[in-house]
């Protein structure tokens, strides 16, 4: 309770430290996934409205920001864009620290992708502790090539994970993917 207590009197001073203004609540996001999931696309996408077919690898960690609004609350995020994860390298602990939420990124056409995340999201909450996310099965545009069926996605949903289905070539779910993890981070 002291907690909470402390929490709305520093809002409260916050918000009223210039009579009128608001300020923005600022959160770090981390893009979480195996190789070629479509991290970069997502927050491409999500930023600029825009998708390349080109791929290009993320090297350690590549950050953009954008600005959103969640119920009557503005808020910026800071999309960190971690270099994808394969099995012969582990995820870098350092870039996940301050982290408020991420999105677990897995290929609907690599099922090898799943197996990735379901273990990426252990690394990560040992290091994070319990914060929100939500898995993202991206490449919905190719639908008749996917391997993850209906019934791997609703495992995770038993689970009680949040999934929501993807493309970052049409911008499909895209948005919907960021707020809703937006308003978990604000407790929404």
């Amino acid at each position: 309770m002291e907690i909470l207590r402390r929490l709305w009197h520093r809002e409260f001073f916050l918000n009223n430290l210039i009579p009128g203004t608001v300020l923005m609540i600022q959160k770090k996001i981390c893009m979480v996934g195996s190789f070629a999931v479509g991290k970069t696309s997502l927050v491409s996408r999500f930023v600029t409205s825009l998708f390349s077919e080109k791929y290009l690898t993320t090297v350690g960690v590549k950050i953009d920001k954008k600005d959103i609004t969640v119920g009557a609350r503005d808020m910026r995020l800071m999309l960190w864009d971690l270099a994808g994860r394969d099995e012969f390298q582990d995820l870098t602990a350092s870039y996940l620290r301050g982290t408020s939420g991420y999105l677990l990124v897995a290929d609907g056409t690599r099922s090898n992708t799943i197996e990735a995340a379901t273990e990426l999201q252990q690394e990560v909450e040992a290091v994070l502790g319990d914060v929100p996310f939500i898995l993202v099965v991206n490449k919905y545009d190719l639908i008749d090539k996917w391997v993850i069926g209906e019934s791997d996605v609703e495992h995770f949903r038993s689970k009680g994970w949040d999934v929501i289905l993807t493309s970052a070539k049409q911008g499909h779910a895209v948005e919907e993917a960021f707020l809703t993890l937006g308003a978990r981070m604000l407790g929404c």
